[in-house]
C-alpha cells in the first residue's frame, strides 16, 4: 500500500533508503556472479547509481566515463569521481568505504590518438590495480560500455572483458517494495502534472509555452533530480509523432498530447501520455481514432500478469501493415510499445512486434513498466496514451491516475 510521503518522517515507514540500496546492490552482485563475471564495470548513469547510490550531476550525464564504478566479488564498489568531487561524495555517502572512492582518468569517449590513448591506459591500470587488490584479476570483467580505445588497452593489460549490461539491465528489471514505492510517486507526481497542463492549456498558447511551464512546475518539487523532456505536440505535429515541442500556436479544436519522458524522482523516471482537445470538443473521428489506441493499450494492459511473456503482450497489437500499410515493423517502431521503468527510462522489458514475437521474455512480479499506444491521420492529428504499471504476483497495479478513458477536453469558454 502507498504511503505516499515523499519526506522521511519518524512515526510511518516509507522508502526505506538503507534497504533499498542494499537490494540494488546485492541484486547487481548476484546477477555479475550468475554471468560469470569476476568484476563489473560500470559507466552508464543508472548503473553507476545502481551499485553506489550516487547522483550523476547534469553536466555530466550521457558522457560515459566522465564518473564509473567497479565493483569486485564480495567487495564494497569502488567509484571514480571526476576531480575532487569525492571530497563530496565522502560527506555525503557513508555507505561507501573512504578508500574506495578514487578519482577517475576521463577522456572523450571514442575519441583516438594520443592523448585519449595515454588516459586510457591510465583509466586500465586503475582498473587491473582494484581488481588485483579485490584478488579478481585474470577473472573475466563485465563492462556496459567500451569505445576502441579501451579495446586496446585492456587487450595490452591483459584484461578479458565481455557484456556486462545484460547482467545490470537483469538486475534492475526487477524492483524491490521500496522501488515501487518510488515508482508510486513518480505516477502521482506525473498525475499533478497532467493536472497542470490541463489547467494551463488554451487556444494561443504555444508548444514550448507548455512545456516550458510543466518544467517549472516539476522541478518545484522535492526529490526532482531532472526533467528529461516534456514532449508537447499539436495539431499536425501529432501524426507522425516527432516526440518533439516547437513554438507553433496551439489552435482551438487542436489535438494535442504531452508525454512526460521522463521526470525523474530520486532517479527514479516516469514515461506518461495523454491527449486533450483544445478549445472544444474533440470530432467524432478524433474520437474514433481514440477508441481505437485505448482499446489496443487495455487490450494489452489486461494480457500482462506474472508468468506471461512479452509476445503475449505484443500480439495484443496489430501488425503495422494492418494499421498503418507499412511494410516492416521497424517503420512503426515506438507506435504501439512497452518498456520497463526504473533508473533507466528504458528498463527491462522493452516490447515490440519488432522482436517480442519472436524473441520474448518472461514478465516477472516486481517488473515496472509502461505501455503506450497511438493512433492517427497523417500531418492532421494523432492521439497517444499510455499507462505506468506494476506486476505483482496476482495482479496488476496501474500507476498513472490521470483521467484516460476519453480524450480530456479543455475548454476555457466552458467557465466563462
Amino acid at each position: 500500500m502507498a504511503n505516499f510521503g515523499i519526506a522521511g518522517v519518524d512515526w510511518q515507514e516509507r522508502v526505506n533508503w538503507e534497504r533499498l540500496r542494499t537490494y540494488r546492490l546485492e541484486s547487481a552482485r548476484a546477477r555479475m556472479k550468475a554471468h560469470g563475471l569476476g568484476a563489473m564495470l560500470c559507466m552508464y548513469d543508472e548503473n553507476v547509481r545502481y551499485i553506489t547510490s550516487t547522483i550523476t550531476p547534469g553536466w555530466c550525464r550521457l558522457k560515459p566515463g566522465l564518473r564509473y564504478a567497479l565493483l569486485c566479488g564480495d567487495a564494497a564498489p569502488v567509484l571514480f569521481e571526476q576531480g575532487d568531487i569525492g571530497v563530496q561524495i565522502n560527506r555525503h555517502c557513508p555507505w561507501l568505504p573512504a578508500e574506495n572512492i578514487r578519482y577517475s582518468y576521463a577522456w572523450i569517449k571514442g575519441a583516438a590518438g594520443p592523448a585519449a590513448q595515454e588516459q586510457v591506459k591510465k583509466f586500465t591500470k586503475a582498473i587491473l590495480e582494484e581488481m588485483k587488490r579485490f584478488n579478481v584479476a585474470g577473472e573475466k570483467l563485465g563492462v556496459d560500455f567500451v569505445d576502441i580505445n579501451m579495446m586496446g588497452a585492456f587487450e595490452a593489460a591483459g584484461i578479458t572483458w565481455v557484456d556486462g549490461m545484460t547482467a545490470m539491465m537483469e538486475a534492475r528489471a526487477i524492483k524491490n517494495q521500496d522501488e515501487q514505492e518510488c515508482m508510486r510517486i513518480v505516477g502521482a507526481i506525473g498525475d499533478a502534472a497532467h493536472w497542470q497542463t490541463m489547467k494551463f492549456l488554451e487556444p494561443g498558447v504555444t508548444e514550448n509555452q507548455v512545456t516550458a511551464h510543466i518544467m517549472e512546475y516539476l522541478y518545484s518539487w522535492p526529490g526532482m533530480e531532472d526533467v528529461e523532456d516534456v514532449i508537447v505536440s499539436s495539431g499536425p505535429n501529432t501524426w507522425p509523432n516527432w516526440r518533439n515541442f516547437s513554438d507553433r500556436i496551439i489552435l482551438p479544436g487542436d489535438i494535442t498530447f504531452m508525454d512526460l519522458a521522463a521526470l525523474t524522482w530520486n532517479g527514479y523516471k516516469s514515461c506518461y501520455y495523454r491527449t486533450y482537445c483544445v478549445g472544444g470538443e474533440p470530432t467524432q473521428e478524433m474520437k474514433d481514432y481514440y477508441a481505437q489506441a485505448l482499446e489496443w493499450l487495455y487490450d494489452s494492459i489486461d494480457a500482462v500478469k506474472a508468468g506471461c511473456t512479452t509476445k503475449d503482450i505484443a500480439e495484443k497489437w496489430p501488425s503495422a501493415k494492418e494499421v498503418w500499410g507499412y511494410e516492416e515493423e521497424d517503420q512503426a517502431a515506438a507506435n504501439l510499445w512497452g518498456h520497463g521503468l526504473g533508473l533507466a527510462q528504458y528498463d527491462m522489458p522493452v516490447i515490440s512486434r519488432i522482436w517480442s514475437l519472436d524473441h520474448p521474455i518472461e514478465i516477472k512480479p516486481g517488473m515496472v513498466f509502461a505501455l503506450e499506444t497511438q493512433h492517427g491521420k497523417p500531418l492532421e492529428f494523432g492521439v497517444r496514451i499510455e499507462e505506468m504499471l506494476i506486476v505483482h504476483e496476482d495482479s496488476t497495479e496501474i500507476i498513472s491516475n490521470f483521467p484516460v478513458k476519453e480524450i480530456t477536453v479543455v475548454d476555457p469558454m466552458r467557465h466563462s
